[in-house]
Formats: C-alpha cells, structure tokens, sequence
C-alpha cells in the first residue's frame, strides 16, 4: 500500500499542512493591532463583517477605537468593514425614554441649523438691499421728496422695489457697452477723418514696419477680465458719484433728480471714452510689441585689485641662499 501521493509526496506531509492551514485560520488576529489570542488570553474577541481568514477577527476594544475615529464624534453615523464593506451592527445600551428624547432633539437642531444660517445669511442680505435702496432714493431725490414718496407708495412695492435698485446698478455694470462702441469705431476709422487723428487704426502705424504685425487678426485682443469686487464697488457707488458730478457740472439746475442723471450721463459719458481710448492704445502697444535678440550679459572686472602672495621658503632654497652666503 502506497502512502506517496503523485508528486512523491507523503501522506503525512501533506494532512499536517493542511491541519497547519486549518488551525492558523481558527487562530485569532487582530486585523487593527495585529495581536493573536495567544498574546492576550483574557481579551474580548468579535467577528463584525463577513470577511473571512485572518482578518474575521478583531478585539472588541480595538474595533472600538477604529470605530470612534471613523464616526468623529457623531455616534450615529454608520461605518464599514474597509475590506468587506458590511456594515457594522453597533448597539447602544437603553438610557431611558429621556435620553432618547434628547438625541432626537440634538439631531433636529443638527440637522436644521444650516437652514437657518442660510435664512439668516440672505435675510441679511436682503434687508441690506432695502437700505440700501432707501439710502439711494434720498441720496437721489432728496431727503423730503423720498420720504414723501416712499410714505405714498404700498409698502410691499417697497419691499421689492428698493433691493432691486443695487441688483439693477450691478446688472448695469455689468454691460460692457465700450468694447461694442471700440469695435464700430476700428471698422469705420477710415471712413471718418476724425477718427483716424483721435483713435487711430493699427493698420496704419504697423504696416511698413520691420517684425511687426501689421494686420489687426495678428494680434489677440487683450485679456480684460470682470473682477467681480470692482464690478460691486462701482456699481454700489455710482449713485454718490453721480450726485457729485450733478452739483459739480449741473448746480444750477433745482431738481435734484435731473442734477443726479444728469451727473450720471456725464460720468459714464467721460469714463467710457477715457476707457475706450485706454483700451486703443493698449492695443497699439501690444500689436506694435517685438521681442529682442538674446544678448549674453556683459561681465564687469572687478575693480579690486588682487592682494599679492606672499613668497615662501623651501628648505632646497634656504641650502642655497646658506651656500651664497659662504
């Protein structure tokens, strides 16, 4: 009788590995602090996943550690095996009816606060529009004439009224009618002679020129990006500079809201040309831009003098100078 199996193998070897295998998969290891049963005898084991082999095992306190730095103070969120992804089973003793109560409340107010800090955040966003707005109509009318107005008009008017007024100055700000009125202007430069003295064309001063573009496709137009701090700033603050050029320019005329769009024209009147001829000529010095041959820097000498070294003796000429001597 043979007790060889097919690869010359006994028996006997091959049922104490398996027995080997068979009492390290029984062993307990603790998949968290890596620790046997053998370590600690008196240790609390649990099996809290459906993971099989070594890692099925784990200490009960180990698993609640894992478990606290998962749930990050929250003992009601849920948590997973990392390897399984099953969903630990974690029980809590009966406190009472009036703990139960309390979590409820604690989760309610948890779960509702940032609701409230969202209603809170745009009711004040919103009361500030409506000051704002009362704020702009006395700075515009006049302090008598808005409170008059304001105490004859429906006070739900004025509630969607006045926060419309900054949503309406910041949408108006936001139209960027100068680069419209700059592009009209480069296509029909030519025709008007006017023009081509106040808001010259590139085509007439790049072209003839060495290594520059001399058509206006050959150079991209400039990034002017929207900041949307100086979109609020100005747009928030153009009712007070249009009532300051109103009494600069327009101080004789009484109406204090003819003074004030009329401040207002002339202010966006003299700011739209001033940027439509700053925008020209940035682009006249971008597209009559060049770019340089490499020159390698020029190395200055330095102006110190170098100190002189002092001459050493050897012994070969010390015998000499001995032999002079004699």
């Amino acid at each position: 009788m043979s007790f060889f199996t097919s690869g010359n193998t006994p028996v006997t070897q091959v049922v104490a590995t398996r027995n080997d295998l068979e009492s390290n998969e029984e062993k307990k290891y603790c998949w968290v602090c890596f620790a046997s049963e053998d370590d600690d005898a008196h240790a609390s084991w649990v099996q809290p996943c459906n993971c099989r082999g070594t890692t099925k095992w784990v200490h009960q306190v180990c698993l609640q550690r894992w478990v606290d730095e998962k749930q990050k103070g929250n003992m009601s969120g849920k948590v997973s095996c990392p390897q399984c992804n099953s969903e630990y089973i974690i029980v809590f003793p009966d406190m009472g009816p009036l703990i139960v109560l309390l979590d409820a409340v604690d989760n309610v107010v948890y779960k509702v606060c940032p609701f409230v800090a969202a209603g809170i955040v745009v009711g004040s966003i919103y009361w500030t529009a409506v000051t704002y707005g009362a704020v702009t109509v006395m700075q515009v009318v006049g302090n008598k004439e808005a409170m008059n107005m304001m105490d004859q008009v429906d006070p739900l008017v004025l509630l969607v009224g006045l926060p419309a007024i900054p949503i309406v100055l910041i949408l108006g700000k936001m139209v960027r009618w100068e680069d419209t009125v700059l592009t009209f202007i480069r296509r029909h430069s030519n025709k008007v002679p006017l023009l081509k003295y106040l808001m010259p064309s590139y085509v007439l001063l790049g072209a003839g020129i060495d290594g520059v573009r001399e058509s206006n496709s050959d150079v991209p137009p400039l990034a002017d990006t929207v900041s949307a701090t100086r979109v609020l700033c100005g747009a928030l603050l153009f009712p007070t500079v249009a009532t300051i050029c109103g009494k600069i320019f327009f101080d004789n005329i009484p109406s204090n809201i003819q003074r004030t769009l009329l401040g207002g024209i002339t202010f966006i009147a003299l700011k739209g040309c001033l940027k439509i001829y700053h925008m020209q000529q940035q682009f006249i010095r971008q597209s009559k831009r060049r770019i340089l041959d490499y020159t390698p820097p020029v190395v200055q000498p330095d102006p110190t003098p170098a100190p002189t070294p002092t001459p050493v003796n050897t012994p070969t000429q010390d015998l000499t100078d001995s032999s002079q001597t004699a």
